[in-house]
């Protein structure tokens, strides 16, 4: 089901949350290419922005194979938050400007960003405002429940980001303490539901396309938004757009067809950060592709002590070869 943010058509309700060192335009690409409807990249931090930080600037690259899509970006004052969404209005081909105010983690947090804002709603609404004033791109902002279980203003700071002229909101079900623990509190989440009018996205524990289902129905979300249940797993946006269009769960990959998913992720990483950082950095990927996988094991250490493109692709196609030949001796036996 098509629905919008601001003047941006997404195309279905499932959406890939920004995740740091993950969502990528290598990693949104795949997600693409397997039905998601809006992808986020990883967060990008204003003062890296504001001092023209190349490393920064190269995380807003956007393949035109990605849109619709959205840059994240975070920071703790008016002015250099300001600053940072007029670069990305102005400078970037990114369709939506989403503010981030849910980043729990302390290097964030005590620079007064992410989790911080939580604590206070009138400066939900103070930032949010000073953003949408100064942009023509739609304005979304991503924040949790709350900063405990204390202080939980899920829906005041919901309202105030709606009030402040965001276009769509997005809510983990966790509140910073949890952090990636314990269980999201979809009650929080539908509450907020009922109380804005905005576009909601719901996040945390959204796991499977049933998961996605209930939170659509349920909770009374407009679109689900999914996180760490994709990574290593771009399949699960296909299956899940698939059963919320037909109820129909589709089977799950095959070995051969994770493997051709990762080296397809590593070729991008390459091209897109070079051979060495991109490799690297796929190291962190590897075993969320190759969980679950028998005698997966060895190649996922492997993949982690090996160095380069060249080097993974070896080890994939080694692990590949030694499958085949598993399944052909399984197959002389039975006979």
């Amino acid at each position: 089901m098509k629905w919008n943010i601001g003047n941006v058509t997404i195309p279905n309700q499932v959406v890939v949350a920004p995740m740091a060192g993950v969502t990528n335009s290598a990693f949104r690409i795949i997600c693409k290419e397997y039905g998601v409807g809006l992808v986020v990249c990883e967060m990008i931090s204003d003062r890296g922005i504001m001092y023209k930080n190349k490393k920064t600037l190269d995380m807003m690259f956007v393949d035109p194979r990605e849109h619709p899509m959205s840059i994240q970006i975070f920071g703790g004052t008016k002015e250099t938050l300001v600053q940072a969404a007029k670069f990305v209005d102005q400078n970037t081909a990114a369709d939506i400007i989403d503010i981030n105010m849910g980043c729990p983690v302390n290097k964030v947090v005590k620079t007064d960003a992410g989790a911080r804002w939580l604590l206070d709603p009138k400066k939900v609404y103070e930032m949010v405002s000073y953003v949408t004033d100064a942009v023509k791109k739609p304005v979304t902002v991503k924040m949790r429940t709350g900063w405990d279980e204390d202080h939980i203003y899920a829906v005041e700071n919901a309202l105030a980001a709606e009030r402040a002229g965001a276009s769509a909101l997005a809510m983990h079900g966790r509140t910073r303490k949890q952090m990636y623990e314990g269980h999201a509190d979809w009650g929080i989440l539908k509450q907020v539901a009922q109380e804005i009018h905005i576009p909601f996205m719901g996040n945390g524990d959204v796991r499977t396309p049933q998961d996605a289902k209930k939170m659509l129905t349920e909770v009374g979300t407009d679109a689900v938004m999914m996180g760490r249940a994709v990574e290593g797993n771009p399949w699960i946006l296909k299956q899940t757009q698939h059963y919320l269009e037909t109820g129909e769960l589709l089977a799950e990959p095959t070995p051969e067809e994770k493997v051709v998913t990762a080296k397809e992720h590593l070729h991008r990483l390459v091209e897109l950060k070079g051979d060495y950082i991109g490799s690297h950095e796929f190291r962190g990927q590897a075993g969320y592709y190759l969980k679950g996988i028998p005698h997966s094991a060895r190649t996922k250490v492997a993949l982690t002590n090996a160095s380069g493109e060249s080097a993974m692709d070896d080890i994939f196609d080694e692990f590949l070869e030694k499958k085949e030949q598993r399944k052909a001796r399984q197959h002389r036996i039975a006979q």
